[in-house]
Protein backbone atom coordinates (compact mmCIF):
# COMPACT_ATOMS: atom_id res chain seq x y z
CA UNK A 1 0.00 0.00 0.00
CA UNK A 2 2.48 2.17 0.82
CA UNK A 3 4.83 1.78 -2.58
CA UNK A 4 1.38 2.66 -4.50
CA UNK A 5 0.37 5.78 -2.15
CA UNK A 6 4.22 7.07 -2.54
CA UNK A 7 4.11 6.05 -5.91
CA UNK A 8 1.35 8.74 -6.99
CA UNK A 9 2.36 11.40 -4.70
CA UNK A 10 6.18 11.47 -6.44
CA UNK A 11 4.44 10.90 -10.17
CA UNK A 12 2.19 14.07 -9.14
CA UNK A 13 4.88 16.45 -8.05
CA UNK A 14 3.36 17.01 -4.67
CA UNK A 15 5.46 19.37 -2.27
CA UNK A 16 5.01 20.84 1.08
CA UNK A 17 2.26 23.79 0.05
CA UNK A 18 4.28 26.05 1.77
CA UNK A 19 7.50 27.16 3.17
CA UNK A 20 10.51 25.20 1.41
CA UNK A 21 8.24 22.55 -0.38
CA UNK A 22 10.14 19.44 0.85
CA UNK A 23 9.27 17.22 -1.39
CA UNK A 24 5.59 15.19 0.20
CA UNK A 25 6.55 11.76 -1.28
CA UNK A 26 9.77 11.45 0.88
CA UNK A 27 8.46 12.54 3.97
CA UNK A 28 5.76 9.97 3.33
CA UNK A 29 7.68 7.16 2.88
CA UNK A 30 8.19 6.89 6.54
CA UNK A 31 6.86 4.79 9.76
CA UNK A 32 5.49 7.34 12.38
CA UNK A 33 2.79 7.13 15.19
CA UNK A 34 0.93 10.26 14.44
CA UNK A 35 0.10 12.78 11.55
CA UNK A 36 -0.75 16.29 12.59
CA UNK A 37 -2.80 18.00 9.79
CA UNK A 38 -1.18 21.75 9.66
CA UNK A 39 -4.09 24.16 9.57
CA UNK A 40 -3.01 26.42 11.68
CA UNK A 41 -1.75 29.37 9.18
CA UNK A 42 -0.18 31.55 11.57
CA UNK A 43 1.01 34.22 9.55
CA UNK A 44 -0.81 37.19 9.53
CA UNK A 45 -3.54 38.56 7.10
CA UNK A 46 -3.51 34.95 5.26
CA UNK A 47 -6.64 33.45 4.55
CA UNK A 48 -6.00 30.41 2.30
CA UNK A 49 -6.33 28.05 4.40
CA UNK A 50 -9.11 28.27 6.46
CA UNK A 51 -11.19 28.90 3.20
CA UNK A 52 -9.57 25.30 1.95
CA UNK A 53 -9.96 23.57 4.38
CA UNK A 54 -14.28 24.73 4.23
CA UNK A 55 -14.49 24.26 0.34
CA UNK A 56 -11.83 21.15 0.65
CA UNK A 57 -12.76 19.33 3.78
CA UNK A 58 -13.31 15.91 2.27
CA UNK A 59 -9.76 15.87 0.35
CA UNK A 60 -8.19 17.35 3.15
CA UNK A 61 -9.49 14.16 5.59
CA UNK A 62 -8.87 11.43 2.63
CA UNK A 63 -5.45 13.05 1.91
CA UNK A 64 -5.03 12.26 5.63
CA UNK A 65 -6.25 8.55 5.80
CA UNK A 66 -4.09 8.21 2.91
CA UNK A 67 -0.64 9.77 4.69
CA UNK A 68 -1.60 6.97 7.45
CA UNK A 69 -1.89 4.07 5.88
CA UNK A 70 1.58 5.29 3.93
CA UNK A 71 3.35 5.79 7.82
CA UNK A 72 1.32 3.19 9.52
CA UNK A 73 0.34 5.81 11.87
CA UNK A 74 -2.83 4.96 13.96
CA UNK A 75 -3.66 8.40 15.03
CA UNK A 76 -4.46 11.98 13.47
CA UNK A 77 -5.28 14.97 14.39
CA UNK A 78 -6.15 18.48 12.01
CA UNK A 79 -4.52 21.66 13.95
CA UNK A 80 -6.42 24.90 13.96
CA UNK A 81 -7.86 27.71 14.89
CA UNK A 82 -11.02 28.38 17.09
CA UNK A 83 -11.76 31.24 14.76
CA UNK A 84 -11.94 28.95 12.02
CA UNK A 85 -15.53 28.14 12.34
CA UNK A 86 -16.64 27.45 8.96
CA UNK A 87 -13.49 24.73 8.03
CA UNK A 88 -14.17 23.07 11.65
CA UNK A 89 -18.25 22.67 10.68
CA UNK A 90 -16.62 21.41 7.17
CA UNK A 91 -14.14 18.76 8.69
CA UNK A 92 -16.34 17.31 11.39
CA UNK A 93 -18.70 16.56 9.13
CA UNK A 94 -15.71 15.20 6.94
CA UNK A 95 -13.96 13.09 9.22
CA UNK A 96 -17.77 11.86 10.07
CA UNK A 97 -18.21 10.33 7.02
CA UNK A 98 -14.43 8.95 6.29
CA UNK A 99 -12.65 9.25 9.28
CA UNK A 100 -14.70 8.57 12.50
CA UNK A 101 -12.84 7.39 15.49
CA UNK A 102 -9.26 7.79 12.96
CA UNK A 103 -9.05 11.48 12.80
CA UNK A 104 -9.66 14.63 15.44
CA UNK A 105 -9.75 18.49 15.28
CA UNK A 106 -7.09 19.88 17.68
CA UNK A 107 -8.52 23.43 18.43
CA UNK A 108 -5.45 25.90 18.90
CA UNK A 109 -5.37 29.53 20.34
CA UNK A 110 -4.69 32.35 17.94
CA UNK A 111 -1.22 33.00 18.44
CA UNK A 112 1.89 33.27 16.48
CA UNK A 113 3.38 30.84 15.23
CA UNK A 114 0.69 28.45 16.05
CA UNK A 115 1.92 26.93 12.73
CA UNK A 116 5.68 26.08 12.56
CA UNK A 117 5.72 22.80 13.08
CA UNK A 118 7.91 22.54 15.92
CA UNK A 119 5.38 24.27 17.98
CA UNK A 120 2.65 22.41 16.64
CA UNK A 121 3.75 19.28 17.65
CA UNK A 122 4.14 20.46 21.02
CA UNK A 123 0.39 21.83 21.17
CA UNK A 124 -0.82 18.89 19.83
CA UNK A 125 1.06 15.99 21.39
CA UNK A 126 3.22 17.16 24.62
CA UNK A 127 6.23 16.14 22.86
CA UNK A 128 9.46 18.39 22.49
CA UNK A 129 11.37 17.71 19.18
CA UNK A 130 15.16 17.85 19.86
CA UNK A 131 17.29 20.72 18.54
CA UNK A 132 17.91 20.68 15.10
CA UNK A 133 15.15 17.87 14.63
CA UNK A 134 12.28 17.29 12.61
CA UNK A 135 9.03 15.82 13.72
CA UNK A 136 9.79 12.40 12.75
CA UNK A 137 13.11 12.08 15.38
CA UNK A 138 9.18 12.20 17.83
CA UNK A 139 7.13 9.75 15.94
CA UNK A 140 5.54 12.38 13.97
CA UNK A 141 4.70 13.48 10.60
CA UNK A 142 3.14 17.22 10.00
CA UNK A 143 1.49 17.90 6.87
CA UNK A 144 -0.06 21.12 5.23
CA UNK A 145 -4.03 20.82 4.92
CA UNK A 146 -3.06 22.00 0.96
CA UNK A 147 -0.54 19.47 0.76
CA UNK A 148 -3.18 16.98 1.43
CA UNK A 149 -5.28 18.11 -1.16
CA UNK A 150 -2.96 17.29 -3.52
CA UNK A 151 -2.19 14.52 -2.26
CA UNK A 152 -6.12 13.33 -2.39
CA UNK A 153 -5.92 14.41 -6.33
CA UNK A 154 -2.70 12.73 -6.75
CA UNK A 155 -4.50 9.23 -5.86
CA UNK A 156 -6.94 10.34 -8.80
CA UNK A 157 -4.22 10.61 -11.36
CA UNK A 158 -4.40 14.40 -10.82
CA UNK A 159 -1.18 16.28 -10.79
CA UNK A 160 -0.01 19.72 -8.94
CA UNK A 161 -1.14 22.82 -11.12
CA UNK A 162 -3.26 24.72 -9.12
CA UNK A 163 -2.54 26.77 -5.83
CA UNK A 164 -4.45 28.48 -3.04
CA UNK A 165 -3.79 32.15 -2.68
CA UNK A 166 -5.03 35.46 -0.62
CA UNK A 167 -4.51 38.64 -2.62
CA UNK A 168 -4.20 41.20 0.40
CA UNK A 169 -2.95 44.49 1.32
CA UNK A 170 -3.20 47.91 0.01
CA UNK A 171 -5.80 46.43 -2.67
CA UNK A 172 -9.01 47.44 -3.70
CA UNK A 173 -10.57 43.94 -3.16
CA UNK A 174 -8.81 41.47 -1.13
CA UNK A 175 -9.31 38.23 -2.26
CA UNK A 176 -8.69 34.26 -2.19
CA UNK A 177 -8.46 32.45 -5.62
CA UNK A 178 -7.01 29.08 -6.68
CA UNK A 179 -4.77 30.10 -9.55
CA UNK A 180 -2.44 27.75 -11.88
CA UNK A 181 0.80 27.55 -10.75
CA UNK A 182 3.45 29.83 -12.69
CA UNK A 183 0.64 33.14 -13.37
CA UNK A 184 2.58 36.40 -12.83
CA UNK A 185 1.85 37.92 -9.66
CA UNK A 186 0.49 41.11 -11.61
CA UNK A 187 -3.10 39.10 -12.44
CA UNK A 188 -3.38 38.24 -8.80
CA UNK A 189 -3.11 42.16 -8.38
CA UNK A 190 -5.20 43.14 -11.09
CA UNK A 191 -7.95 40.19 -9.51
CA UNK A 192 -8.26 42.02 -6.10
CA UNK A 193 -9.12 45.44 -8.16
CA UNK A 194 -5.34 46.39 -8.17
CA UNK A 195 -3.23 48.25 -5.60
CA UNK A 196 -4.95 51.54 -4.15
CA UNK A 197 -1.05 53.06 -3.58
CA UNK A 198 0.69 54.07 -6.97
CA UNK A 199 4.30 53.33 -5.07
CA UNK A 200 4.29 49.63 -4.21
CA UNK A 201 6.46 45.96 -2.86
CA UNK A 202 5.12 42.91 -2.70
CA UNK A 203 5.46 39.96 -0.18
CA UNK A 204 5.24 36.47 -1.36
CA UNK A 205 4.30 34.83 1.92
CA UNK A 206 3.19 35.92 5.12
CA UNK A 207 4.63 39.33 6.36
CA UNK A 208 6.89 37.88 9.09
CA UNK A 209 8.41 35.09 6.76
CA UNK A 210 7.73 35.87 3.34
CA UNK A 211 10.02 37.72 0.90
CA UNK A 212 9.89 40.43 -1.08
CA UNK A 213 9.32 39.45 -4.75
CA UNK A 214 8.32 41.95 -8.32
CA UNK A 215 5.34 42.04 -9.76
CA UNK A 216 6.30 39.61 -12.81
CA UNK A 217 7.38 37.06 -10.87
CA UNK A 218 5.38 33.74 -10.77
CA UNK A 219 3.09 31.78 -8.63
CA UNK A 220 4.99 28.71 -7.61
CA UNK A 221 3.87 25.79 -5.62
CA UNK A 222 4.35 27.18 -2.07
CA UNK A 223 3.10 30.60 -2.75
CA UNK A 224 -0.03 31.13 -0.42
CA UNK A 225 -0.43 34.65 -0.51
CA UNK A 226 0.61 38.00 -1.66
CA UNK A 227 1.04 40.96 0.36
CA UNK A 228 0.63 44.59 -0.98
CA UNK A 229 2.35 46.94 1.10
CA UNK A 230 3.15 50.97 0.34
CA UNK A 231 7.23 50.68 -0.58
CA UNK A 232 8.00 52.94 2.74
CA UNK A 233 5.91 50.79 5.07
CA UNK A 234 7.94 49.57 8.40
CA UNK A 235 7.90 46.38 7.20
CA UNK A 236 9.15 47.08 3.60
CA UNK A 237 11.42 48.93 5.09
CA UNK A 238 13.04 46.07 7.42
CA UNK A 239 12.96 43.67 4.50
CA UNK A 240 15.06 45.45 2.31
CA UNK A 241 17.78 46.64 5.28
CA UNK A 242 21.43 45.90 3.95
CA UNK A 243 23.25 43.07 6.04
CA UNK A 244 26.00 45.98 6.94
CA UNK A 245 23.58 48.15 8.61
CA UNK A 246 21.94 44.95 10.45
CA UNK A 247 25.52 44.06 11.45
CA UNK A 248 26.38 47.51 12.39
CA UNK A 249 23.09 48.63 14.32
CA UNK A 250 23.62 45.15 15.91
CA UNK A 251 26.78 46.08 17.74
CA UNK A 252 26.47 49.55 18.33
CA UNK A 253 22.68 49.26 20.09
CA UNK A 254 21.98 46.44 21.25
CA UNK A 255 21.54 46.28 25.33
CA UNK A 256 21.39 42.70 25.80
CA UNK A 257 17.81 43.03 27.40
CA UNK A 258 16.99 39.33 26.34
CA UNK A 259 13.62 40.81 25.15
CA UNK A 260 14.74 38.70 21.99
CA UNK A 261 14.99 35.32 23.78
CA UNK A 262 11.77 35.64 26.31
CA UNK A 263 9.43 35.94 23.53
CA UNK A 264 11.56 32.84 21.59
CA UNK A 265 9.54 30.18 20.02
CA UNK A 266 12.12 27.33 20.37
CA UNK A 267 13.65 29.10 23.29
CA UNK A 268 10.66 28.72 24.76
CA UNK A 269 10.49 25.06 24.05
CA UNK A 270 14.00 24.26 25.85
CA UNK A 271 16.02 24.90 23.23
CA UNK A 272 19.85 26.14 24.03
CA UNK A 273 18.93 29.12 21.51
CA UNK A 274 19.25 32.75 23.45
CA UNK A 275 18.79 35.38 20.65
CA UNK A 276 20.41 38.08 22.90
CA UNK A 277 23.52 36.32 23.51
CA UNK A 278 23.84 35.74 19.90
CA UNK A 279 23.48 39.43 19.21
CA UNK A 280 26.19 40.28 22.33
CA UNK A 281 28.64 38.00 21.02
CA UNK A 282 28.54 40.07 17.59
CA UNK A 283 29.42 43.34 19.33
CA UNK A 284 32.16 41.43 21.01
CA UNK A 285 33.56 40.72 18.00
CA UNK A 286 32.98 36.82 18.59
CA UNK A 287 34.36 34.17 16.05
CA UNK A 288 32.34 31.27 14.15
CA UNK A 289 33.82 29.15 16.45
CA UNK A 290 31.83 30.62 19.75
CA UNK A 291 29.15 28.84 21.44
CA UNK A 292 26.62 31.16 21.14
CA UNK A 293 27.13 32.30 17.13
CA UNK A 294 26.83 28.74 16.17
CA UNK A 295 23.73 28.22 18.04
CA UNK A 296 22.04 30.83 15.13
CA UNK A 297 21.50 27.53 13.23
CA UNK A 298 18.58 26.57 15.98
CA UNK A 299 17.02 29.60 14.69
CA UNK A 300 13.62 29.13 12.82
CA UNK A 301 13.81 32.56 11.36
CA UNK A 302 10.03 33.75 12.36
CA UNK A 303 10.83 37.05 13.45
CA UNK A 304 9.60 37.16 16.55
CA UNK A 305 12.42 38.23 18.00
CA UNK A 306 12.64 41.02 15.61
CA UNK A 307 8.68 41.95 15.16
CA UNK A 308 7.45 41.33 18.69
CA UNK A 309 10.55 41.56 20.79
CA UNK A 310 12.97 43.76 20.21
CA UNK A 311 12.49 47.74 21.49
CA UNK A 312 15.27 48.88 19.76
CA UNK A 313 14.32 48.17 15.90
CA UNK A 314 17.40 45.37 15.35
CA UNK A 315 16.58 42.55 13.68
CA UNK A 316 18.08 39.25 15.64
CA UNK A 317 16.60 37.23 13.06
CA UNK A 318 18.33 38.71 9.97
CA UNK A 319 21.26 37.87 12.35
CA UNK A 320 21.12 34.23 12.68
CA UNK A 321 20.07 34.15 8.78
CA UNK A 322 23.22 35.32 7.68
CA UNK A 323 25.68 33.81 10.34
CA UNK A 324 23.98 30.74 9.38
CA UNK A 325 24.89 31.03 5.79
CA UNK A 326 28.23 32.21 6.69
CA UNK A 327 28.87 29.32 9.23
CA UNK A 328 27.81 26.98 6.13
CA UNK A 329 30.04 28.67 3.95
CA UNK A 330 32.61 27.96 6.18
CA UNK A 331 32.20 24.58 6.54
CA UNK A 332 30.42 24.90 9.81
CA UNK A 333 27.62 22.69 10.81
CA UNK A 334 24.59 22.68 13.49
CA UNK A 335 26.40 20.70 16.68
CA UNK A 336 23.31 21.43 18.89
CA UNK A 337 21.30 18.03 19.44
CA UNK A 338 20.12 18.35 22.62
CA UNK A 339 16.87 16.88 23.80
CA UNK A 340 15.04 19.42 25.96
CA UNK A 341 13.24 17.68 29.03
CA UNK A 342 10.63 20.72 29.31
CA UNK A 343 9.49 23.99 28.19
CA UNK A 344 10.23 27.07 29.51
CA UNK A 345 7.74 27.60 32.71
CA UNK A 346 6.29 31.02 31.78
CA UNK A 347 6.12 29.57 27.97
CA UNK A 348 1.84 30.14 27.62
CA UNK A 349 2.19 34.03 28.78
CA UNK A 350 4.82 34.43 25.83
CA UNK A 351 2.31 33.33 23.30
CA UNK A 352 2.17 36.04 20.68
CA UNK A 353 -1.64 37.50 20.22
CA UNK A 354 -2.13 37.72 16.53
CA UNK A 355 -4.02 40.65 16.89
CA UNK A 356 -1.76 42.50 18.92
CA UNK A 357 1.11 41.19 16.14
CA UNK A 358 -0.89 42.67 13.52
CA UNK A 359 -0.52 45.98 15.67
CA UNK A 360 2.68 45.66 15.85
CA UNK A 361 3.51 45.15 12.53
CA UNK A 362 1.21 48.25 11.94
CA UNK A 363 -1.26 46.24 9.70
CA UNK A 364 -4.31 46.60 11.13
CA UNK A 365 -6.15 48.60 8.50
CA UNK A 366 -5.24 45.16 6.04
CA UNK A 367 -6.86 42.65 8.27
CA UNK A 368 -10.19 42.72 6.75
CA UNK A 369 -11.61 39.48 4.58
CA UNK A 370 -10.24 37.83 1.78
CA UNK A 371 -13.49 35.29 1.11
CA UNK A 372 -12.88 32.69 -2.02
CA UNK A 373 -14.14 33.46 -4.90
CA UNK A 374 -14.33 30.66 -7.80
CA UNK A 375 -13.44 32.68 -10.56
CA UNK A 376 -11.21 31.90 -13.89
CA UNK A 377 -8.36 34.60 -15.20
CA UNK A 378 -7.34 35.18 -18.28
CA UNK A 379 -3.81 34.01 -18.83
CA UNK A 380 -1.74 33.85 -22.10
CA UNK A 381 1.19 32.55 -20.52
CA UNK A 382 2.70 30.97 -17.44
CA UNK A 383 6.54 30.25 -16.10
CA UNK A 384 7.28 27.45 -14.48
CA UNK A 385 10.64 27.29 -12.19
CA UNK A 386 12.75 24.46 -12.37
CA UNK A 387 13.18 25.12 -8.80
CA UNK A 388 9.88 25.47 -6.61
CA UNK A 389 11.02 22.78 -4.08
CA UNK A 390 14.23 21.66 -1.75
CA UNK A 391 16.83 19.32 -3.54
CA UNK A 392 17.90 19.09 -7.11
CA UNK A 393 15.99 21.57 -9.83
CA UNK A 394 13.45 19.33 -12.04
CA UNK A 395 14.89 18.74 -15.17
CA UNK A 396 13.11 19.76 -18.74
CA UNK A 397 11.97 17.02 -21.14
CA UNK A 398 10.01 19.26 -22.88
CA UNK A 399 11.66 21.50 -26.22
CA UNK A 400 10.79 24.20 -27.50
CA UNK A 401 8.06 24.53 -29.43
CA UNK A 402 6.55 21.35 -27.95
CA UNK A 403 2.47 21.63 -27.48
CA UNK A 404 1.39 20.45 -24.03
CA UNK A 405 -1.48 19.77 -22.38
CA UNK A 406 -2.14 21.30 -19.04
CA UNK A 407 -1.42 18.41 -16.91
CA UNK A 408 1.39 16.90 -18.44
CA UNK A 409 4.83 15.99 -17.14
CA UNK A 410 6.87 19.15 -18.80
CA UNK A 411 10.13 18.80 -15.85
CA UNK A 412 11.31 15.60 -14.04
CA UNK A 413 13.56 14.53 -11.49
CA UNK A 414 16.54 14.17 -12.29
CA UNK A 415 18.30 10.99 -12.14
CA UNK A 416 20.07 10.08 -9.38
CA UNK A 417 18.70 12.89 -7.33
CA UNK A 418 17.77 11.97 -3.81
CA UNK A 419 15.28 14.70 -3.55
CA UNK A 420 13.44 16.43 -5.83
CA UNK A 421 10.35 16.94 -7.65
CA UNK A 422 7.89 16.59 -10.95
CA UNK A 423 6.60 19.61 -12.51
CA UNK A 424 3.29 19.52 -14.67
CA UNK A 425 2.13 22.03 -17.42
CA UNK A 426 -0.80 24.16 -15.56
CA UNK A 427 -2.28 25.39 -18.98
CA UNK A 428 -2.29 23.97 -22.31
CA UNK A 429 -0.22 25.49 -24.60
CA UNK A 430 2.89 26.16 -26.51
CA UNK A 431 6.38 25.58 -24.44
CA UNK A 432 8.61 29.21 -25.45
CA UNK A 433 11.77 28.89 -22.71
CA UNK A 434 13.17 25.53 -20.87
CA UNK A 435 15.61 27.46 -19.05
CA UNK A 436 15.22 28.10 -15.34
CA UNK A 437 11.82 27.88 -15.75
CA UNK A 438 9.45 26.36 -18.05
CA UNK A 439 7.50 28.79 -20.47
CA UNK A 440 4.17 28.33 -21.68
CA UNK A 441 2.40 30.41 -24.03
CA UNK A 442 -1.72 29.71 -24.92
CA UNK A 443 -2.65 29.14 -28.53
CA UNK A 444 -5.61 31.48 -28.41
Amino acid sequence: MREKIVKAVKEAGVVGAGGAGFPTHIKMNASADIIIANGAECEPLLRSHQHLMAAESDRVVLGLIAVMLATGAQKSYIGLKKKYSVAIEALEQSIERHAKGRVELFILPDFYPAGDEQVLVYEVTGKIIPEGGIPLHVGVVVINVETLVNITKALDGVPVMTKYVTVTGAVRQPVTLKVPIGIPIRLLIEAAGGAIVNDYALIDGGPMMGRIVEVDSPVTKTTGGIIVLPKDHSLIAGKTLPWSAIANRSKSVCCACRACTDCCPRHLLGHSLEPHRIMQAIGNGTSYQGDAITRAFLCSECGACDTFGCSMGLSPRRVNMELKRQLSAAGIKNPYHNQPFRTVSHRENRRIPIKRLIARLNLSAYDVAAPLEDRELSISEVQLPLRQHIGAPSQPCVSIGDSVQAGQLVAAIPEGAAVGANIHASISGTVFATENYIGIRTDR
